[in-house]
């Protein structure tokens, strides 16, 4: 435990710091987990500037690294633009024979 003073002021201060750093970070996680539950894309698109504008904030007081943020805005960001497309994907049929046995692409041995 400190003895000085200001050691336990420095203490008292950085317990608080703490406490504020995890509520803003907590928040900004639950907007992005918010935004990327959304289906609708107009909705979407109202909250994608707020999540970027809670990142750039976190950023800027050292809460999160800026290297962080751009990579959760760009991935966010692309998410937001797939979200109004529709993507096909069929599905290719197997061309093996039904009634081909395991067997009979064996060759056949020759008895001398």
């Amino acid at each position: 435990m400190a003895h000085h003073k200001s050691a336990k002021k420095r203490i008292r201060q950085s317990a608080k710091r703490r406490l504020k750093n995890r509520y803003y970070a907590k928040t900004m996680r639950n907007a992005v987990r918010n935004l990327r539950a959304m289906k609708v894309k107009g909705e979407a698109e109202k909250a994608l500037p707020e999540v970027i504008s809670m990142t750039d904030k976190l950023v800027k007081s050292n809460i999160i690294h800026k290297n962080k943020a751009s990579n959760l805005k760009s991935k966010l960001t692309k998410f937001v633009n797939k979200l109004g497309t529709v993507v096909e994907v069929k599905v290719k049929k197997s061309t093996k024979a039904k009634g081909a046995a395991k067997g009979s692409t064996a060759k056949s041995k020759k008895a001398k």
